[in-house]
Parts: C-alpha cells; sequence; structure tokens
C-alpha cells in the first residue's frame, strides 16, 4: 500500500527551497531527508541507511557500495530475491552526508537511502501514589472532581475493568526493570524461547530474547541498572500491578510487557528503532501473540522511509504504534519536525501532554492533522529503578514529557482491546479518538480535540 505523505504541501516547499526536482531521486522522500540534514537533526556520522530495490542481486549491492567506496556495517533486514535488504553503510571519511544521499538516490539499485538519525527519549525529571491522590493521571471527575482532567482510569476500575488479561503491550524504549516489584508479575516471557539454554529457539535471530532484547547493546539484558529509569516509568503507566497496596497502579493492572530496548545512554539509532519495531511485529506473527499496540516515547532526528515501512509492516500484522508528539511545544502541522508522531500510517496515534488542571503542558508539542490525543504527562508518578548500597531496587519517581503521556494511551489500548477479541488496531484507534474528552486546550491543537477517556472501556 502506498502512503500519501500528510505533509505534502510543506513538501514541496522544501523541493523548492532546495532547488531540487520532485523527480530526481529514484524513491523515498530525499527532500524531507535533506531538509533534516540542513536542519541539522542529529545522526550517526559517516552512516547511510540504504534500502535496496526489490530483485536487486549481491552483485547489484556491491557495485552500489564500490561506487561510493562505502562498507557495509550491519543488515538491518535481510532481503531475498522478491525483498530488497536494508543495510547500514559506512561512507568514506571526507564524503558529505548530503552528496551520499544524493549520489545513492540515483543509482538505479536502490529504492531509498537516508541518514541514521539518532533518537532520544521525552522526559524530564520534578519534584514530587492512587490513595493520596498523587497518581493524578489515573483519576477523573466521577473518583476525584479535583482530578477530573486525568485519563478516567479509575473510573473504569471501579466497574471492575482492571485486567487487560492475555493482551500483550510492547515497549520499544530503554530498558525496563522487569523485576520491579510493581512491574515483575506482568513481565511477558516470549513464549517460543527457552532462558539460558544459549539456543535461539524460535529461529527469530536473537538467542535467549526471553524478556525481549536489546538492540543497542545487541544483547538478551534488556535492563542494564538504575539507567533504564525512562523505560521502567513507561512501564509503570501502562501495567504497574494494582490491587497490591504498595506503590502505583497502571492503566492495566494484569498486561503482558516485552521489551525492544535501542535507546542507551547516547540514545537510539534509526537502525536500531527498525528493527525494534520490526522485532515487536515478528514476536506478534511468529507466536500469534495478542499484542495490541508498541509504546513508542522517544523522537528526533528526520524522516525516515525504513522507519515509515517498519511503522507500516506493524500495521499490516494490527499493531498500534502509540508515539510520543515530543516536547519542543511545536506545531507539528508546520513542519516536518514531530518524528515518529507524525507519520501518516493509519496505526500511527500520536500524543500530546496535559498538566493536572486541563492545560497542555508547556513542552507539548502538539498539532491539528499530525497528534491525535492529549493524555496525563506532567508531574507522573511511576516505577523507576534506584540505586542503594550498591543495589538495584525498586523505586518511584515523578517525571514529566510527552513520554509519560503515551503510555497512558498505551495502556488504554490494551483495555479496550482485552473485551473486544475482534477489534482490529484501526478499530482500537477509532475508540480511544472517539471516546475522547472535548478538553478546551485540546480543541484545535490535536485531531481527536479532546483528552483520553478510559472510562467508557
Amino acid at each position: 500500500m502506498k502512503l500519501t505523505f500528510r505533509t505534502g504541501a510543506l513538501a514541496g516547499a522544501v523541493i523548492a527551497m532546495l532547488g531540487l526536482s520532485s523527480t530526481a531521486f529514484a524513491g523515498g522522500r530525499p527532500d524531507l531527508v535533506l531538509a533534516g540534514l540542513k536542519a541539522g537533526r542529529p545522526h550517526q556520522p559517516s552512516e547511510v541507511i540504504v534500502k535496496y530495490r526489490d530483485g536487486a542481486t549481491a552483485a547489484d549491492q556491491a557495485a552500489v557500495r564500490q561506487g561510493l567506496g562505502a562498507t557495509r556495517v550491519d543488515t538491518i533486514r535481510k532481503g531475498s530475491a522478491k525483498r530488497g535488504e536494508i543495510a547500514l553503510l559506512r561512507i568514506p571519511t571526507g564524503t558529505g552526508l548530503a552528496a551520499a544521499v544524493q549520489a545513492l538516490s540515483k543509482d538505479p539499485a536502490v529504492e531509498y537511502v537516508e541518514p541514521n538519525w539518532i533518537y532520544t527519549h521525552s522526559a524530564t525529571s520534578n519534584d514530587s501514589f492512587y490513595t493520596d491522590g498523587t497518581l493524578w493521571g489515573m483519576y477523573g471527575d466521577a473518583t476525584s472532581p479535583a482530578n477530573q482532567f486525568g485519563s478516567q482510569a479509575g473510573e473504569a476500575w471501579g466497574a471492575g475493568r482492571t485486567s487487560c488479561g492475555d493482551v500483550w503491550v510492547g515497549i520499544i524504549d530503554e530498558g525496563y526493570m522487569y523485576t520491579h516489584e510493581d512491574l515483575a508479575a506482568n513481565a511477558g516471557k516470549n513464549p517460543g524461547e527457552i532462558a539460558n539454554d544459549g539456543i535461539d529457539n524460535d529461529g527469530n535471530g536473537y538467542v535467549d530474547d526471553v524478556y525481549g532484547w536489546d538492540f543497542d547493546g545487541g544483547n538478551n539484558t534488556v535492563f542494564d541498572g538504575s539507567g533504564d529509569d525512562h523505560g521502567t516509568h513507561v512501564a509503570g503507566t501502562i501495567g504497574g500491578v494494582g490491587g497490591n497496596g504498595k506503590g502505583v497502579a497502571g492503566v492495566c493492572w494484569q498486561v503482558k510487557l516485552i521489551n525492544a530496548k535501542f535507546l542507551g545512554r547516547n540514545g537510539g539509532t534509526t537502525a536500531n528503532a527498525v528493527k525494534a519495531v520490526d522485532y515487536m511485529t515478528d514476536l506478534k506473527t511468529r507466536h500469534g501473540l495478542n499484542m495490541v499496540a508498541t509504546s513508542n516515547s522517544w523522537g528526533g532526528g528526520g524522516f525516515s522511509q525504513a522507519l515509515q515501512d517498519a511503522i507500516e509492516r506493524a500495521n499490516t500484522a494490527n499493531i498500534l504504534f502509540i508515539a510520543a508528539a515530543g516536547n519542543d511545544s511545536f506545531d507539528c502541522d508546520s513542519g516536518s519536525t514531530c518524528f515518529p508522531a507524525e507519520y501518516p500510517n493509519a496505526n500511527v496515534i500520536g500524543v500530546a501532554s496535559i498538566v493536572k488542571d486541563g492545560t497542555m503542558s508547556s513542552f507539548s508539542s502538539f498539532g491539528a492533522s499530525t497528534i491525535d490525543i492529549c493524555a496525563p504527562g506532567s508531574a507522573i508518578m511511576s516505577t523507576v529503578p534506584k540505586s542503594s548500597k550498591g543495589k538495584v531496587i525498586s523505586g518511584y519517581a515523578s517525571y514529566s514529557g510527552t513520554s509519560m503521556a503515551t503510555p497512558h494511551v498505551s495502556g488504554a489500548a490494551a483495555l479496550y482491546k482485552s473485551s473486544r477479541a475482534g477489534a482490529t488496531a484501526a478499530d482500537v484507534k477509532a475508540a480511544l479518538l472517539g471516546n475522547a474528552v472535548p478538553t478546551a486546550s485540546c480543541n484545535g491543537k490535536v485531531v481527536s480535540n479532546g483528552r483520553l477517556n478510559v472510562s467508557g472501556f
């Protein structure tokens, strides 16, 4: 399926601004790629992602590399006789990245080429559980009039809707502390893998990926210590165990969480983001997991055809891609900078952040046609790992960011899916947007004109 980019008018303006012809390149969106480079979007120096055309032979690929003096660093997605390979190449020192993109884009064996963008998570710490009102993002007008702008998950819980059962949510982020006291019961395990036997039991290319895979580190250790606080915080909002008398409760008190870690100490790359998205898609299709969505609290870089295509493969597998709008207070309709939240794929849900009083968070990006819904994102209490006397222990902390708003929507998607086994990704998205509560601060700022409402699920 060929997608129409939502910012087509902008693309035309960028082409004109750069003096390019819209037909000058073989494929992809080099106009947006070059615009991202010109804007100084962070990327890995001297690295490009190349998607070869379907049917391109090994000789064709070698000729492409030799023509530029490039070397292959990694295979992002294997090719076949019918499917073109996606490869990570390193270009020679002294070759400008923009020049390499233009040269490679004109090669008939290349479908598209782009930088290996770097992404970062969207959260900031601030000062500081349900019974004392701290967990405001789970309240609503019926449970706490003083916290009426929360997701109203509390109303759903009051009606007996606490469990998301066998529904899975993929966390594409940092790693998460799956042994945390408020998360361990909801830590999903790859059903096709046998722990610690050193064998790739399910044949997906990853050995002992029981709790997921670390694409940044290239191993099965998805939790690497207290530095994985952002991913753990996200996990707690989606699926912190409820009713256990401690800590926090996620939108889903019971759910299955699995991790694709691609954000490391220095952020994450497009190459690893593509692998992470495809990993989740493969888990669902290979094992039949009831995976409703991936939660993506990260952004940055520029347009990536490789990432958009990976998101579309997830769409084909009926997996929602729920993404943070970003923390730049930017109107995403006015320029292509809110990736991945503004990709036009039907399964993408872009999430903006609101404050406890219902106003839009000062940091939150938005977009009347590119960002879909508002959700609680300021001063959100959730699970984190903490260091104590040389050990990592279970802890809690309050963070703010569209990163914190996103998992509220991810948990809501799982709660909706849990009672509607036949619901497609499109059905779940329509329900989330259709049930949004009209909110002044979100009116004209997001597609739904409102904020997340879990009470109707």
